[in-house]
Order: structure tokens, then sequence, then C-alpha cells
């Protein structure tokens, strides 16, 4: 058992964050990174919940997958991400992949940042004669403030109409989806944690 001051001490370095961006910059889930490390899952989470401080030798294990040295995690952290994404720049994708009549498609508001705490997304909404968003949950949480038209949400089996100036804030492990209601043209910002 460590002290308060040394745990203090080992918490300033914040080595669980820094494993936790490297990994996800990386775009690996902690079995991914379990079999690459030759540690469980469940010893990687609580190192990057900083429930446990992992010795040298595991750490050095760590920093060989991402091609660090130790210092990487010891070093001070790097400055706040910041990135400017153009209107011009921005790419647009469907709801799914290859979908011929998508539900929806929405441009990345946040791209290139690759240590995102959030997500955030301009969404244009089809017509109802278009594809059917598809339910879908996700951990985290979401927001959506519409901009133009009317949308429903429907999260866990209730619906949720939202106009213009509306938003709403949900826990989006139950399945939820998204229908543009109306005629008129139906945009809004979505924004979600990892």
């Amino acid at each position: 058992m460590l002290s308060e001051t040394l745990a203090a001490g080992l918490d300033s370095y914040g080595i669980g964050g820094k494993l936790r961006a490297l990994r996800l910059s990386k775009r690996l889930g902690l079995v991914e990174l379990g079999r690459h490390t030759g540690l469980s899952a469940a010893l990687l989470s609580k190192i990057e919940r900083g429930r446990m401080y992992p010795t040298l030798p595991t750490l050095l294990r760590i920093a060989l997958v991402f091609s660090v040295g130790l210092e990487h995690f010891f070093a001070d952290s790097p400055r706040p991400a910041l990135a400017v994404v153009r209107a011009a720049e921005r790419k647009t994708f469907p709801d799914r992949a290859g979908a011929a009549r998508p539900a929806y498609r929405f441009e990345c508001l946040d791209y290139p940042v690759t240590d995102r705490r959030l997500n955030a997304y301009f969404v244009e909404f089809e017509p109802v004669g278009a594809g059917r968003a598809r339910p879908h949950d996700h951990d985290g949480a979401e927001v959506v403030y519409v901009i133009t038209g009317t949308l429903a949400i429907t999260i866990g089996g209730h619906e949720h109409t939202l106009r213009a100036g509306d938003s709403i804030y949900f826990d989006p492990s139950p399945a939820h989806s998204y229908r543009r209601v109306g005629s008129r043209a139906c945009t809004a910002i979505v924004v979600t944690t990892p």
C-alpha cells in the first residue's frame, strides 16, 4: 500500500491518462492492447483509471507497443489540443457506410484532433422517404441541439420531438434513433463523449 504522499506524486504524472490517450490515438481496445503487451485488459483498465500504478517493467512493455520511451509517461503533458476545422475542408459521411439512401449525413467538427474528450458533428437529416435511421447505442453522454427544422429522437422506445433552438441531453446506452419530421430542412449539432 502506498502512502498518500507517494500516491499523490504518482498521480501528478497522469500515467493512466497518457496510456489511454496513446491507446485511443491508435484506435486500440483494451483487449487488443492486452494481446500486444501480454497484460490483461482488466489490469490495463485499472492503470488507465488510476486505480493501480504499473511497475517499470510493465510500463516498459506498454511503451514498446507504442514506440515511445518511458519518459513519455513522466514528461510534462503536451500543450492542449487545438484544431481549426474550416467548413470547406470537412468531409460528409452517410449514417451507414455505403448506404444508397442514408437517413442522415454528418460532418465531424473536431477532426483531426486525435485525443478528443468529446466528438462534435454537424448533422443534416434526410426527408422521411430516405432510409430509416437504425437504432444504435453507445457509452458516455449525448447532446443534440436542433438548428433548423423538427427532429424526433426515439430513446429506449420513447419519442421526443425537438424544434429549432431545442436541445436534449441523454444517456445514449439505451438504443436510440433520429427521424426528420416534416418537409422543412432539419439540421443539428450532435455532441457525444467517447
